[in-house]
């Protein structure tokens, strides 16, 4: 019987040797690369964490010792450690476990949100909690990776943490040396050097052993390095830094030997108060795919081969790809424009920008509020920074973007990738709250593009606006066909023209075709759909107004909120003007949408051809029988005769 076999609960981890312990890494490993392989996932950071996690579920009683993972896609191990080996087969897909923590799934689980820099923040208040509480017998484990210690809430963390010398936390260092990519900054460098150093003591080590043997002034020079002690740690033992802020520091320390590990998380747990332990791990063990310094890619892979790492699906065209391509032609003509990241320079398609302008590519860490005021520190100098950020985490950075940024009139370009209903990654990656947010900023400029040619173009016209800031968002995966238009007309696109005016559908961006198709079923129960493009989103072109008043009806489709979004602000431009317009929104309700594939869960809301065809001709048919608005909603059912599809 294999040992993994044999873990239930972290307590079963307790009558293993420490030969038996190497082994279930072996065998962790193994079933890491054979089930993310099928699924997709995670597979290079829960590959370098194997040891270190046994280490913390040996030492630590979770759940009275809250684990906390930061971010969370670190936490494959653990969730094999409390019980789910076995739900493995169906990770990050419908009815199996998520890519994350997730609280319904274990009590072992404890922070959801998997955006990075925010566990010690966690830490801090549990700590306190159970410190306030009474409840002393309690630890607290916060796993922070390098890169999570280049975003500024870790510091602010840390700063407060520092504060409190009878916090019982234990900040446990998982030092790979890459978040997404290569780990960037003063923080990497300082880490580096940590990794480089042997320490301190053994420098006095070496100092007593020589200078005690030097007759008469031996001794007391030995007493005076001794006394320096915080001078050399400062030049070669660059732990001071966090000693400096009250924190004790235990590392480097290998991050694959259990032993050692074991040792130094003992040590920080008996010490009763705030303690660093610094653990250097290999991103990818144990898979030589993953271990290729080029290979990006397996921070997070899609299915793939398990022997080779090449993935098992045909290639395709991806939004992030076109993307890539005309930003690089854009920075040919234009020596201003420049390009920031944060910590996913491949990820965003900003590596074939770095590699032909390096001096004109920014990688600042996982900052994007930093990432965000450097652009519009930037800008001032007249350049035009193009910042590649995914859509959720320009959440993060909203107050950057709205008093830095946007009060500034600063001509910053945000490309948003992965905008609207994501997928996989659960509830904290979809991208759905950038167009009710950006709708709260004044003279902001937001394009949504349907298809390739149009990236393209409105990319060219963002960088072309200097009066403030622009946004382009575009959805994962891969990029539709050419989507072309009958005609543009004051800058709108028509993309279907129904034979009577009976519904006016305003799509969104990459929502084009199912909108057209939806047209079509619709035409087939009798009523007429007019599709258009209106290209710019925010602000929405006043054209729309003109255009909508020959219609019974306007319905507005998008991948992002339906209440505060694109519809939401047409039908305020309707009721400004005093129009009798009925507007219906179809889009995202707002709640937290957990993990299933993108098809899925647009299938759950409604976002297929037929289910939009439904709402379509229903909306018709009540406008024939004169019901009002409130009629319409208590009375509304689906036709019969349109598929679901």
């Amino acid at each position: 019987m294999a040992i993994i076999d044999r873990i239930s609960t972290p307590a079963d981890l307790q009558r293993l040797s420490y030969l038996q312990l190497d082994q279930l890494s072996e065998e962790i490993r193994k079933l890491l690369i054979e089930k993310v392989s099928r699924t997709g996932g995670h597979l290079g950071p829960n590959l370098g964490v194997v040891e270190l996690t046994i280490a913390i579920h040996r030492i630590f009683e979770s759940p009275h010792d809250p684990i906390l993972f930061d971010t969370g896609h670190q936490s494959y191990v653990h969730k094999i450690l409390t019980g789910r080996k076995d739900s493995f087969e169906k990770l990050r897909q419908r009815g199996g476990i998520a890519g994350y923590p997730s609280r319904s799934e274990s009590v072992h689980d404890v922070i959801e949100n998997s955006h990075a820099s925010t566990a010690l923040s966690w830490a801090d208040g549990i700590a306190r909690g159970f410190k306030i509480k009474g409840e002393s017998d309690r630890s607290v484990v916060a796993v922070v990776g390098d890169g999570a210690l280049t975003g500024g809430m870790s510091w602010e963390a840390l700063n407060n943490i520092s504060a409190t010398d009878d916090l019982p936390l234990i900040i446990v260092v998982n030092d790979n040396e890459r978040s997404y990519s290569p780990t960037i900054g003063g923080m990497a460098k300082h880490l580096s050097t940590l990794r480089a150093t042997k320490g301190y003591e053994k420098f006095l080590d070496w100092g007593k052993e020589v200078l005690e043997k030097t007759p008469v002034l031996g001794h007391s020079i030995y007493e005076a390095l001794h006394g320096m002690k915080k001078g050399l740690k400062d030049i070669v033992a660059p732990q001071g830094m966090f000693e400096d802020l009250g924190l004790k520091y235990l590392g480097p320390i290998d991050g694959h030997d259990i032993s050692a590990l074991e040792s130094a998380l003992a040590s920080a747990k008996r010490f009763g108060g705030p303690v660093i332990v610094h653990a250097i791990t290999e991103k990818g063990r144990g898979h030589g795919p993953a271990l290729d310094d080029e290979a990006e890619k397996f921070h997070t892979v899609g299915i793939v081969d398990p022997a080779t790492g090449k993935p098992i699906a045909p290639s395709t065209t991806s939004w992030t790809k076109v993307f890539s391509e005309e930003l690089v032609e854009i920075g040919r003509e234009r020596s201003d424009i420049v390009a920031i990241t944060a910590a996913m320079l491949g990820p965003t398609g900003l590596d074939k920008f770095a590699k032909e302008f390096p001096d004109r590519t920014f990688d600042v860490g996982i900052a994007e509020q930093h990432a965000t005021t450097s652009a519009a520190g930037m800008a001032f100098t007249g350049l035009h920074p193009v910042v590649a950020l995914y859509s959720t985490f320009l959440n993060r950075a909203f107050d950057q973007l709205l008093l830095d940024v946007a009060l500034h009139k600063a001509p910053v370009t945000f490309v948003l990738d992965r905008s609207g209903i994501t997928g996989d990654d659960g509830p904290s990656h979809h991208g759905i709250w950038d167009l009710a947010l950006t709708s709260l900023i004044p003279g902001i400029h937001v394009a949504a593009p349907r298809d390739e040619i149009r990236l393209r173009e409105l990319l060219r016209e963002a960088v072309a606006i200097d009066d403030g800031p622009s946004i382009i968002r575009f959805p994962k995966g891969a990029i539709a066909g050419e989507m072309p238009a009958f005609e543009r007309k004051d800058g709108i696109d028509i993309l279907y023209r129904g034979e009577s005016a009976d519904i006016l559908l305003i799509s969104i961006g990459a929502m084009s075709t199912i909108a057209v198709e939806a047209a079509s079923l619709a035409y087939r129960e009798g009523v007429g759909v007019t599709v258009v493009d209106p290209r710019w989103v925010r602000p929405l072109p006043t054209q729309l107004l003109s255009m909508a008043e020959k219609f019974k009806e306007v319905v507005v489709l998008e991948d992002g909120l339906a209440h505060g979004g694109v519809g939401s602000a047409f039908s305020e431009m309707v009721r400004d003007r005093g129009l009798a317009i009925a507007v219906h929104s179809i889009g995202v309700p707002q709640e937290f949408i957990e993990h299933s594939k993108r098809q899925e869960i647009l299938n759950d809301l409604g976002l297929t051809p037929g289910a939009i065809a439904q709402k379509i001709v229903a909306l018709h048919s009540f406008t024939l029988t004169g019901f009002t608005m409130r009629e319409r909603e208590e009375m509304q059912l689906p036709p019969r005769g349109i598929e679901n599809r």
